[in-house]
């Protein structure tokens, strides 16, 4: 994530803010031009932008923002959508007439926010293509009685447990599932792994590559799953994949992955953004970017990437443990993993036109 500043008197504020704490200037995230801007009041629920990309441009509160304060994205007035382009992804919300679940879907709308941001600055599409489904979602909350609900992705509907938001059942989860690591954007990224798999690797020539290195994704899925469930994962998993759960079946192997390679490029953005810097025992981090559309453009390598993430992950845990907190990323990439990474790297450059002749010669020698 990017770091933004007001329009109107350059104070800092931060993707999720709704009005700058200085001057008191109400703020919007504006996704035509991905920037979180200063507004004035144009009229009724009519804001006129001030930052100078789209100055005097006309906008709307998304109808969820106006109507239940839980997003602070925009919608141009000549769009027709009362809702902006990350709720119009909504198929269900939970029922608001339970008091908790409000809150609840706050958070999760946060997280998926932040999510959507990232797919759109990577160029990624969400309307899906060649006859494939667009992306949604449902946030649904278990019934007294019913089948608990389940977080998964089907046909490019991505569902989720609102219980997920509650900090509680979430840590529960975790530790009887023994992950180290488990957050509701960590959900967001791994589901919609599921869905770029679907859209940008089954029935392509890059399905042959994906099989060398996640493995055959048309084994028995459910009895994979159940096997691990039941005994674990494989004692060597850390020398082959980026997490226990990755080594229950391909397609969790590749969604894991995706969800991690979107943990590295939005955490570089975000220490980029902030002029981060680690001297002098590495000088390559000093050339991390802020902008990993930029990175996708120019073909830069995802080796270079690594540069930066890697002594960036060292002061990050170390800062977290002197603050007597879990590490930020409590994970070894082995070089099977970073070949994984590197993958999803080229298919993500593939995908918007980035890259596409340097991702066939490659797919060619294999």
């Amino acid at each position: 994530m990017r770091n933004f500043n007001c329009d109107h008197c350059d104070n800092l504020v931060f993707f999720e803010n709704i009005q700058c704490v200085k001057c008191s200037h109400v703020l919007g995230f504006l996704p035509d031009i991905l920037n979180l801007g200063a507004l004035e009041s144009s009229g009724e629920n009519e804001w006129r932008a001030l930052t100078s990309v789209a100055r005097d441009r006309l906008y709307r509160q998304c109808q969820n923002g106006h109507e239940h304060a839980v997003c602070n994205w925009m919608v141009p007035v000549e769009d027709a959508n009362p809702f902006c382009v990350a709720c119009r992804l909504n198929r269900t919300i939970p029922d608001l007439t339970i008091a908790e679940n409000l809150e609840r879907w706050h958070k999760m709308e946060l997280a998926k926010r932040r999510l959507i941001y990232t797919l759109l600055n990577l160029g990624l599409p969400l309307e899906g293509k060649e006859g494939r489904p667009a992306l949604q979602f449902n946030f649904l909350a278990d019934v007294p009685g019913a089948t608990p609900v389940l977080t998964g992705h089907e046909n490019g509907l991505i569902t989720l447990n609102i219980a997920e938001a509650d900090d509680t059942e979430r840590e529960k989860r975790r530790t009887s599932l023994h992950e180290p690591y488990r957050t509701l954007l960590g959900h967001f990224r791994h589901e919609v792994g599921h869905y770029y798999w679907d859209l940008l690797v089954a029935n392509t020539p890059r399905l042959k590559r994906f099989r060398e290195l996640f493995g055959d994704e048309t084994q028995d899925y459910s009895a994979a799953l159940k096997n691990h469930y039941e005994h674990g994962a494989p004692a060597d998993w850390p020398q082959h994949f980026v997490s226990a759960y990755a080594s229950s079946h391909p397609w969790e192997n590749w969604a894991e992955t995706w969800a991690h390679y979107l943990h590295i490029t939005d955490t570089i953005e975000t220490a980029a953004g902030f002029g981060m810097t680690l001297r002098p025992r590495h000088p390559a981090a000093q050339t991390m970017t802020a902008d990993p559309k930029r990175v996708l453009e120019t073909g830069d390598s995802f080796d270079g990437i690594l540069k930066n993430w890697m002594p960036l992950t060292y002061a990050l845990n170390s800062l977290n443990r002197g603050m007597g907190l879990p590490d930020l990323y409590p994970f070894v990439l082995s070089t099977p993993a970073t070949d994984k990474l590197r993958f999803v790297h080229e298919t993500v450059r593939s995908s918007n036109g980035a890259g596409s002749d340097q991702f066939a010669i490659s797919s060619r020698a294999a």
